[in-house]
Parts: C-alpha cells; structure tokens; sequence
C-alpha cells in the first residue's frame, strides 16, 4: 500500500485530495496548522492519520517527516496543498504580509519537497508531487499580488523540479484552481466573492472535489507520463496558454 502526504488537509481542496488518496487506497498523512482539522479529516477514512504542522517552518517540516517516515514509511506521493492570502490593495501591503505570503505559498512547498523527495527517491519506485498553486500565479489577480506572485513561483519551482525529478521517476505537476467553494474564499469581501462568480463562464464557484479531481490525476497511474504541467481548474475563468 503506497503512502501518501497532503498539507493543508484539514479543510477545503486539501481535505478532498486527502479523501480522495484514501479512497483510492494510499494510507494518507493528513497534515495541516490546524490539528483538531486534521483530526477532523483522519476521521473521516480508516486510511487517514493526521499530523500538525507549520509549512512555513522548516524545522517542523523535518518533524512530519521524520514522524511520517516512523509511522507511514516513505511516501510515493506528496500533495502540497496548504496555503493563504488575504486580499488587499499592493501599496496597503506590509513587509511581514508579503513574508507570511511567500513562507507559507512558495516556500512551504520548497521545504516539503526538499523534506520528502530524498526518501522518496531512496524507495526507488518513483513518485508523483502535486502542487495547488492558483490561476493568480497564471494571469494575476487585483488584491493579491503578492500572492499571485508566490503561486507564479511555484508553477515555475515545480517546472524546474520536474526536470531535475525525471531520472527518478518523479513527476511534478500544478494544479491551478480558480475560485473555489473553501474557507479561504469565505473570508474575502463580500462584493469581491460575487464579482468573482459573475465573471466564471460557469456562473458558480468550484468544489474542493472538482479541484480534487484533477490532483487524483496528477497522482494517478493514468499520469505516468505527465510532468512539468498545469491545468487551471476555473470554470472558464481563465484560459492562458
């Protein structure tokens, strides 16, 4: 049975890719800031443990997975789904937003990356990496610059690391989700949300499932040959090249 290990997993898209690994059949490390939501999803699936952790931190990034690693074994797959923003004008930005920013959304992936593909490349039976990164990072977005700007690192961390992953069997990919029906586009104001489900072709917000789905892939067996890639997941909302 394979392991699998997603961050940002108590709530949202990340507790639907780690639902969806587990009915797939991965036994599932369930990893988020929050540990009563973590639990919450552990809960939810026999496969499912949960785990506390601060992606922006390296030192409890090295703490998962050496806990994971104790418990789990080394994972095949790892799903950095973790993230936050909050939306507001660049020049009402501070120094510490923008650092919280680029912790949690660009470097937080750079850590679980450099805590997991070691022992994932010493198993030696390949592996898949799965960023949620964000249609901001492909096109921008008003009132999150600084985050557009991380997610935009991270489609090119996980190009880059794909080229370099390839001789081992390692594929990384992003997905790019438009607005989506999580905590953290509840938390935006309110004529922001309803311009923004004005604007999707589709009229309506996406599900952490319909996000899910396209990590699932990416995770898959059907994507053996797939790395490098993004696929927006918007609705309509955007379509870059």
């Amino acid at each position: 049975m394979t392991v699998a290990v997603v961050t940002g997993a108590g709530s949202g898209i990340g507790r639907a890719i780690a639902l969806g690994l587990a009915e797939a059949g991965h036994r599932v490390a369930a990893a988020d800031l929050d540990a009563e939501s973590a639990e919450a999803t552990a809960a939810r699936h026999g496969l499912i443990t949960a785990h506390r952790v601060d992606v922006a931190d390296p030192a409890a990034v090295t703490a998962l997975r050496d806990e994971v690693l104790g418990a789990l074994g080394a994972p095949r797959v790892l799903v950095n789904a973790a993230g936050w923003d909050r939306t507001a004008p660049f020049l009402d930005g501070t120094p510490d937003f923008a650092a919280k920013v680029v912790a949690i959304n660009y470097l937080g992936p750079v850590h679980l990356c450099q805590a997991f593909l070691p022992p994932m490349i010493d198993a030696g039976e390949g592996g898949r990496v799965v960023t949620i990164a964000s249609d901001a990072g492909r096109v921008g977005s008003s009132g999150e610059t600084v985050y557009a700007g991380a997610k935009g690192g991270v489609i090119a961390l996980s190009k880059s690391l794909a080229r370099e992953m390839a001789r081992h069997r390692i594929s990384v990919n992003c997905v790019c989700p438009g607005p989506t029906d999580t905590p953290l586009f509840h938390a935006q104001p309110e004529k922001l949300k309803e311009a923004l489900i004005r604007a999707i072709p589709f009229r309506r917000l996406a599900r952490p499932d319909e996000v899910a789905a396209a990590a699932l892939f990416f995770a898959s067996d059907a994507a053996s040959f797939i790395t490098g890639q993004v696929l927006s997941v918007s609705g309509g909302l955007t379509m870059a090249g």
